[in-house]
């Protein structure tokens, strides 16, 4: 009976009947409040906007409705409407479609909003604090049944949540094509994101947010994994264990909740502050974070206490990071390692909360006085910097995880920038680790779920995998051995590290070599019924040519052109004609609105000989756009990159940079 109830429900969309208003749930986790920043006129323009999901006759009482959440929320997300079924990601089975394709897309979509998964459930928020898979509950409604409703021959487009409907297209042309966020440059600051989503006409999807591929923190434990490992390697001598050292960072919530995993991952001690104290219990109670600690004093003799014992293990503190790097330099407790990965993407609205008032404080400050709001961030940002130069002038190693931490500690007036004033003096983990050592070479976060729900399938996927890359390892040059070797411990240990949260999925880093070789096996072992329902392929957009992102993913690029974006805008566009089951492309993601430009996209296989056809040109072409983009950039790993690449593909041919002898330019002006 409930699965009958969840299919009706799904194809009901919009109800006929009025739903009863809702309770919200004692133990939600609400969204912070917005800013008021709409005028009087403009807030009766937002209540008219959310009315036209809804036939006249309801629109008196939901006028009143929506008018009371716009004050008390800052945001229309229409609570009354979201269904009162169970949101996870049930079996592919189980959805009411016409195509799989279509199905995989609703499963997906509901992993994004499980309240195991997302970060703010009620509000339709994945991750990051503004992360929005939809605007509100009507929209969700909607694409379900569309999505449902959906045949091989129509694609239905998104705009930054909305439905704007099926549109008749062709069995070859993506089923879904997502757009978050897309402003005319001019509109691109952070007050019209705030404003614009107040309307009800724009949203922030982050990255994997708005285009359904999220699966959970696993995602980011394994970039954290790799970035930490790497680091390590940076600051220690060969074959020096990271056992008993100390990374230091803050952040437990949608993302940087990965980090104590990932520190644990890399086998060294990881201090990680958070002053959301249902953001860290949440991470303990997953198994995410090994101890909890509220108690300033109990954290340095606990620290002391792993640091001597030399400990692999995860403490959460409950409180404010910048106590904790200036009690640590107080006690002389040397840090290897040390990072930030707090939502500064939106440091004014929950992204980022103050040294010296309580997380209840902040969130009352942050609307009723954000002004002095805006003050209280920016004097912690530059007494939390303060505090780092300390531990850098000792030796610790600090990186930017491109959370624009740096950028906004510049911003703050912070003693953040290099002798030149135009770099900062500590890099972003792309520059210096992620970026030369991974992206150039075409490495990057690809990852597959499986939509049978059944363990069993994922440990098939792991197996397959390892088997490819071992024997991708066994025939691969130098340059990349120790790529490929971080990636088989990953997979080989994945099951035993407990990584999945929600949907059955996977992510490790791979090339277009090992990706589509993958891709295609899992395809097979689908044909032959050794898997046994389709497996959605897809990736972080944090990758080598999903992003234009000139303090992250781009931050390594050197010839100017970091700060354009038609490496991401041609990725969206070629996987779209190369065989994606959807794409998306967002303004916005990690690093703040109108700072980036990031695309992804999903496929579907099935164990079709078309799936097959469709996964090599598009893995193909999503990886090797960008690794051609950062060897016109003159990044000597893409160059060997693309040159290995062309050797195999005699149908690919690149432009390759001419390089210019710096005596030559030295004198010309």
């Amino acid at each position: 009976m409930k699965k009958d109830h969840f299919k009706s429900q799904i194809l009901q969309g919009i109800p006929s009947e009025l739903p009863a208003i809702k309770a919200y749930p004692k133990n939600g986790n609400p969204a912070p409040k917005r800013k008021d920043i709409l005028s009087k006129e403009e807030k009766k323009l937002a209540v008219q906007n959310a009315l036209r999901y809804f036939p006249e006759v309801w629109h008196e009482e939901l006028a009143t409705e929506f008018a009371e959440e716009l004050k008390t929320s800052g945001r229309i997300y229409m609570h009354r409407f979201k269904p009162d079924y169970e949101m996870f990601a049930r079996p592919i089975s189980e959805y009411p479609a016409k195509t799989h394709q279509a199905a995989a897309i609703m499963l997906m979509i509901q992993n994004n909003l499980d309240p195991a998964v997302a970060q703010h459930p009620e509000e339709l928020i994945t991750y990051g604090g503004n992360g929005a898979v939809f605007q509100n509950w009507a929209q969700y409604l909607l694409t379900m049944k569309y999505l449902a409703e959906m045949t091989e021959e129509q694609t239905l487009h998104m705009y930054s949540g909305h439905p704007m409907g099926l549109f008749p297209s062709s069995k070859e042309a993506p089923r879904v094509v997502v757009t978050n966020g897309m402003m005319i440059p001019n509109y691109s600051k952070p007050d019209d994101w705030e404003k614009y989503n107040a309307l009800g006409v724009t949203q922030y999807g982050q990255m994997t947010a708005g285009s359904y591929m999220y699966i959970g923190p696993q995602g980011i434990v394994h970039g954290t994994a790799i970035t930490v490992m790497n680091a390590f390697r940076k600051v220690l001598k060969p074959n020096e264990s990271p056992e008993g050292k100390i990374f230091l960072t803050a952040g437990l919530g949608g993302m940087s909740g990965a980090q104590p995993k990932a520190g644990n991952i890399a086998g060294g001690i990881t201090i990680c502050a958070e002053v959301n104290p249902e953001a860290a219990k949440k991470r303990h109670d997953q198994g995410w974070v090994d101890e909890l600690l509220v108690d300033l004093d109990l954290l340095v003799v606990r620290t002391k206490e792993a640091v001597k014992n030399k400990e692999v293990v995860s403490l959460a503190y409950i409180g404010n990071v910048v106590d904790v790097w200036e009690r640590f330099f107080e006690e002389d407790i040397f840090i290897h390692l040390g990072s930030d990965q707090t939502s500064l993407h939106n440091p004014w609205a929950g992204g980022y909360y103050p040294v010296g008032l309580s997380f209840e404080e902040s969130n009352i400050m942050m609307v009723e006085n954000p002004e002095a709001f805006k003050e209280k961030v920016q004097e912690s940002l530059r007494r939390q910097i303060s505090a780092i130069n300390k531990h850098t002038a000792k030796g610790t190693y600090f990186f930017d995880y491109g959370n624009a931490f740096l950028l906004e500690v510049s911003r703050a007036g912070g003693d953040v920038m290099a002798e030149n004033n135009i770099d900062f003096r500590y890099p972003s983990y792309v520059q210096d680790i992620l970026g030369p050592m991974c992206f150039d070479y075409g490495f990057g976060p690809f990852r597959w779920v499986c939509t049978s729900r059944n363990p069993k399938d994922l440990q098939k996927t792991d197996a397959i995998a390892l088997e490819v890359m071992k024997k991708i390892k066994s025939e691969a040059p130098e340059e990349i051995q120790q790529q490929m070797q971080d990636n088989i411990k990953w997979i080989s240990e994945a099951e035993q590290n407990k990584l999945v949260v929600g949907s059955q999925a996977r992510i490790l880093y791979a090339d277009a070599e090992g990706r589509s070789k993958i891709a295609d096996a899992f395809n097979t072992a689908i044909a032959k019924g050794e898997i046994s329902a389709p497996v959605v392929l897809g990736r972080d957009h944090h990758d080598v040519s999903g992003t234009d992102s000139p303090f992250r993913e781009t931050s390594n690029i050197y010839d100017g052109s970091k700060f354009t974006a038609d490496m991401a805008i041609q990725n969206v566009i070629g996987d779209s004609f190369r065989g994606a089951t959807w794409v998306s492309i967002h303004n916005g993601g990690g690093v703040g609105w109108g700072e980036v430009i990031n695309g992804g996209f999903g496929m579907v296989l099935d164990g079709s000989e078309e799936a097959s056809i469709r996964l090599k040109k598009m893995l193909f072409f999503d990886v090797n756009n960008g690794i051609s983009r950062r060897s016109w950039a003159r990044n000597k790993e893409a160059r060997f990159a693309i040159e290995r690449e062309m050797e195999r593909s005699p149908n690919l041919k690149v432009t390759l940079p001419h390089l210019v002898e710096s005596d030559i330019l030295d004198n010309l002006f």
